[in-house]
């Protein structure tokens, strides 16, 4: 007697991701997909009122909420504590934009938080979950360093100059860490329809980015289109 054909495992059953930015936009969708696919999700995110709207909008789901500020070095370990020793997939999506402005207007504030947030926690979120990833053998983190860390592509002074660094942080980690079983990806999204404050403070920026872009009438994606990129690479 044979028995019929048995339905597949959710492809993240049993695993453990830890997502930054989950309580908006693309990390709010990379949260909820792995989820929904049988994942525990570490939804880490700046905004305390965003994971409760988050929580309660899936109750059903198995999310971990952590508030957090991704570049200090305690928030980061409240993350990794939160996994409980397994992180299976690590998506870096949190990120924060500049205004576009342009180097004669950006001011210090503003250069080092988006570098702090960016790339340093970016960096900080790797370097914390690498040992737990070596310990087994497996592991996958996907960066977000977005259209802007690619050759031809810009944005505001700060935001542009944060990218390339995601772009080389994602290389060296794959070349190091690859062959000891941890892959190392990116993504690269252009325009997405987010809640992320894509205002111009900059009018230099509004005559030249911005219509330049409407120029090349670039698209707009979705989230989960987003979200979807990162889940393939897990």
């Amino acid at each position: 007697m044979t028995s019929g054909p048995q339905s597949a495992l959710p492809r993240f059953a049993g695993r453990t991701a830890i997502v930054t930015g989950a309580g908006s936009g693309i990390g709010l969708a990379t949260a909820v997909l792995p989820d929904s696919e049988g994942a525990r999700v570490v939804a880490a995110d700046v905004s305390e009122q965003r994971l409760t709207d988050l929580t309660n909008q899936f109750p059903d789901l198995d999310l971990v909420a952590v508030t957090d500020d991704i570049p200090q070095v305690a928030d980061v370990e409240r993350i990794v504590i939160a996994a409980d020793g397994k992180i299976d997939v690590l998506a870096d999506v949190a990120g924060i934009m500049d205004g576009f402005l342009p180097a004669a207007e950006v001011g210090d504030a503003t250069w080092d938080r988006v570098f702090a947030v960016n790339t340093t926690g970016t960096l900080r979120l790797i370097r914390a979950a690498l040992p737990v990833m070596l310990e087994v053998g497996s592991g996958a983190i996907v960066n977000v360093p977005s259209e802007a860390g690619l050759p031809g592509s810009t944005s505001g002074v700060s935001y542009t100059a944060s990218k390339p660094a995601v772009v080389g942080t994602t290389k060296s980690t794959a070349l190091m860490y690859g062959p000891l079983g941890i892959r190392t990806n990116a993504t690269a999204p252009g325009p997405v329809r987010t809640n992320v404050d894509g205002t111009a403070r900059s009018e230099l920026a509004g005559n030249r980015i911005l219509a330049l872009f409407g120029a090349l009438g670039v698209p707009v994606a979705e989230e989960v289109e987003q979200a979807t990129g990162i889940a393939f690479l897990r």
